[in-house]
């Protein structure tokens, strides 16, 4: 069954009314499309001079578009006498739609920002637009859609006069070369861009060009970009910390692959099952047998399928059926199968610098259209109280922007979301600039500064996990530290893991370790300041036996050192597993013979009991094949 609508039907087609976003004109629905086309085709540039306003109740969706009085057309001056219908304002002749605007009598076309991909006014349908350059638009959607009363008594007490409309379009014409330049959005502009979706998503660039502070993994010059950008995608495992752009990565190869046709089929390990990834290479087999199309699967937490889940990869990896890319925060050459590994390239993404997380931060900033307010200049000229439309109305100060880039710790998650959690902050608190530099700033205006970014953050994010590749790599630092005798950076390298949440009595098993292996027969008494502070964690916990630690590894770290213990016992370990056929036996003279038989059997037989000889005894402990060996002198036996 078919619905007519008011296209179908003449009458309903002059009820049913529409406004055209080009030119302000209301108009029948059925007739929009031809005069789109016709309207578009005489003003490109997207700006036209204004039309004259009427002397009627007007609309309140036509209050957000510049007017300025024109001269009127031959048509209007010889029908200026005539009456128009009582319809609210909204009836006009066949002509006034039909036949294209001219230039004298077109109306002002809004300037609407377009917004860049990835910015957060490009993404999600239905998001209004903002506002037109220096227009006479209300602040919020809701003042636009004010009881139409209140514009009706306005008109009568004659205030929409030309002079009105001359002041308003000329705030529209203030930049250089006349055209109008985009308002900067509002406080409340920024608040709807920055609620409801995390702004690390919403920044998520789409291209390889705007793709930072990954150059070695792919930079201009790499073969990894020539294959991305040749749609050759082969299959990857991205492995770096968090916030350096895996995800992002996997974004920019699905929004590419999708214009050439590719299907990219995104699946998260913490939450997707073995059925799950069995329904994909089924879709994927099909896919490329009917329609000889490729797939792409990229699975989120690679690590957190168990070593069956990533067998299933296997033989589909091999034959080509899919492509799977893989992100990992853990070093897949523990997490990730080793038969997968030989099948999938590793990409090693490495913590962003600094610069990058300004560059990423920037991008957002401007997207959002915040004004960065120079630290360096005594009065900045924003802050003199201007009234124009086009000032922006939210503030962030350049050294917030630093710190919150340094304070990231080079995670561009972390410092977007701090960024914007600080920005929400201070909308929400809507409290005035103050005094700065003896100017005074007006209390419309939001200004983010170092104390907002600090308390957004509120401490420096350490990178640190206590089952993953940073625990390894932290331990293994603290234990060279302390062997280079460097107690400074024993220290730092002890508060990264205490303050990252690392168990205080796994430390203390370290340290008593490198007590023996490390300090050994140098300071016989290492083992046991170890082995006190071990104790001492046991009984107080944290954050007391902090100290304890602390005091242990400086101990530790002036300490004299001595392998010696250790590496003899390496040769000995090396001798054992390089011996070949049987191990030699006990000599008997060392035996023990608590028996007859076997003092019968000649155990014992000849051992000389060394505390009853004034003199060294010459005899023999080593097996017969190793006599002579010195293990502290050499490796081999």
């Amino acid at each position: 069954m078919e619905v007519s609508g008011p296209e179908d039907d003449p009458f309903l087609a002059q009820l049913h009314r529409v406004q055209c976003p080009v030119c302000q004109q209301t108009m029948p629905a059925a007739h929009i499309n031809s005069h789109l086309d016709r309207c578009l085709l005489l003003h490109p540039a997207g700006h036209a001079e204004p039309a004259p306003p009427r002397a009627k109740r007007r609309r309140p969706s036509e209050s957000s578009a510049l007017k300025q009085p024109a001269t009127p057309t031959a048509a209007e001056s010889s029908e200026g006498e005539a009456e128009e219908p009582d319809d609210g304002g909204e009836t006009e002749s066949r002509e006034s739609y039909d036949a294209p605007p001219t230039p004298s009598g077109a109306r002002l076309i809004p300037d609407f920002p377009v917004a860049r991909p990835g910015s957060p006014g490009g993404k999600g349908a239905g998001q209004r637009p903002a506002a037109a350059a220096g227009s006479a638009s209300p602040r919020s959607w809701d003042e636009a859609e004010a009881p139409e009363e209140e514009e009706a008594a306005g008109d009568a007490d004659g205030e929409d006069d030309a002079g009105r409309w001359d002041a308003d379009a000329a705030a529209a014409f203030e930049a250089p070369g006349g055209r109008p330049h985009a308002r900067a959005p509002a406080a409340e502009e920024v608040r709807q861009l920055l609620e409801g979706k995390p702004l690390a998503d919403t920044m998520r660039p789409d291209a390889l060009q705007d793709f930072v502070g990954q150059g070695r993994a792919v930079g201009p010059e790499t073969l990894l970009r020539s294959l991305l950008e040749a749609n050759e995608v082969p299959s990857l495992i991205l492995w770096g910390p968090p916030g350096c752009g895996k995800t992002t990565l996997a974004h920019i190869i699905a929004n590419n692959s999708k214009k050439h046709s590719v299907r990219f089929v995104t699946l998260s390990a913490t939450s997707a099952k073995t059925t799950d990834v069995r329904d994909v290479i089924k879709q994927a087999q099909n896919e490329k047998r009917f329609f000889k199309r490729k797939t792409i699967l990229f699975i989120d937490e690679i690590h957190r399928f168990n070593k069956s889940q990533q067998d299933t990869f296997l033989p589909h990896v091999e034959c080509g059926t899919i492509t799977l890319i893989g992100a990992t925060t853990e070093n897949p050459s523990f997490q990730v199968n080793a038969a997968l590994l030989s099948r999938c390239r590793v990409i090693v993404l490495e913590k962003l610098p600094v610069e990058a997380v300004v560059t990423v931060l920037m991008r957002a900033i401007n997207s959002l259209g915040i004004h960065v307010l120079d630290s360096s200049r005594p009065a900045d000229p924003l802050g003199l109280g201007s009234n124009s439309g086009s000032e922006p109305s939210v503030f962030i100060e350049d050294k917030a922007v630093d710190m919150l880039a340094r304070l990231s710790d080079g995670d561009a998650r972390a410092g977007l979301n701090g960024l914007q959690l600080a920005v929400l902050a201070r909308l929400s608190a809507r409290k005035a600039f103050g005094k700065k530099s003896g100017q005074s700033y007006p209390p419309s205006r939001v200004l983010v500064t170092e104390s907002d970014v600090k308390e957004g953050l509120q401490r420096s994010h350490i990178l640190y996990d206590r089952a993953g590749e940073e625990h390894y790599n932290c331990i293994s630092a603290l234990h060279k530290s302390m062997r280079g005798s460097d107690p400074s950076a024993s220290l730092y390298w002890l508060g990264r893991m205490l303050e990252g949440g690392e168990d205080p009595l796994y430390v203390a098993r370290r340290l008593v370790r490198f007590a023996s292996e490390d300090v050994g027969l140098a300071d016989p008494s290492a083992l046991t300041q170890a082995v006190a502070a071990y104790q001492g964690c046991h009984f107080i916990g944290m954050p007391e036996c902090e100290v304890l630690l602390a005091q242990c590894v400086v101990y530790l770290a002036r300490a004299p050192k001595s392998i010696e213990v250790y590496s003899a016992y390496s040769n000995v370990k090396a001798c054992l597993r390089s011996h070949q056929g049987p191990l030699p036996p006990v000599p008997l003279h060392l035996r023990n013979a608590p028996t007859r038989l076997m003092k019968d059997l000649g155990y014992g037989q000849g051992y000389k009991y060394n505390p009853v000889y004034s003199e060294p005894v010459d005899q023999d402990y080593l097996p017969e094949e190793l006599r002579g060996v010195d293990f502290f002198k050499q490796r081999r036996c």
